[in-house]
């Protein structure tokens, strides 16, 4: 293994071990990187808990969630990640989460929309996608890549996208700005219930999204923020 898959491979067993520490991961979910030396593939754990992962439970999957490296046992959902890293090449890190404070946003008919400037991290209004609507009565599960593509284009070019009675999607250029979307959209979906119950939120509008984003697209802020929280890990 090279020196920088293997300085990859331990930011991908460091970002699990954030999003499960922040709330945003529990026993359940997953957060995936894009292989650096080859796009067509991509890095995620066997089936852990992201709070236990370690760099021996990395495994390494083709763009149909078929497994290159590792004989451990899969998440059944690897398939989100494959989906999404093939039809988005800007891509770099894929988070699945079932957020407590995003889940109400998945199963209410009230939109997640960003009403402070981190919110805007995950887009003007995030699609929901319905896995009734073309397979019907399903385990909600992501299971195959015909539901996972159909996932995926329902995220289409945004960064975020929620998950009818499930959960939600996150993506990013890297691995941090991706772990920093994930832990944005936990914060302003609180913020957002909070507001709904003491009066009329205040949105940000379509240009503040914009500018709001760019600001904090990579870089300084979102190297100060992981920072926060690896120095809040055990």
């Amino acid at each position: 293994m090279t020196t920088i898959r293997a300085e990859m491979i331990a930011e991908l067993v460091t970002a699990n071990r954030v999003l499960a520490n922040e709330g945003v991961l529990d026993a359940f979910g997953h957060v995936s990187l894009r292989d650096p030396d080859d796009p067509n593939a991509f890095f995620l754990s066997r089936s852990r808990s992201p709070g236990q992962v370690s760099a021996e439970d990395i495994m390494r999957f083709d763009l149909n969630g078929e497994v290159l490296d590792g004989n451990q046992k899969p998440y059944l959902e690897r398939v989100i990640h494959a989906a999404v890293f093939a039809a988005r090449p800007d891509v770099t890190s894929v988070v699945h989460h079932h957020a407590e404070t995003v889940l109400p946003f998945a199963t209410a008919f009230v939109p997640l929309r960003p009403v402070f400037h981190l919110g805007a991290l995950g887009g003007l209004r995030p699609p929901v996608w319905d896995s009734a609507d073309e397979f019907g009565d399903t385990s909600l599960l992501v299971s195959d890549m015909e539901m996972a593509r159909s996932l995926a284009r329902c995220l289409g070019d945004k960064p975020t996208c929620l998950l009818a009675r499930h959960g939600a999607l996150c993506v990013g250029s890297s691995l941090r700005q991706a772990t920093f979307v994930s832990v944005c959209m936990r914060d302003n979906a609180k913020v957002l219930a909070q507001a709904l119950q003491i009066g009329t939120p205040s949105y940000l509008s379509e240009g503040e999204v914009a500018a709001a984003a760019a600001k904090h697209d990579g870089g300084a802020p979102v190297d100060r923020a992981w920072e926060y929280w690896v120095s809040r890990l055990d």
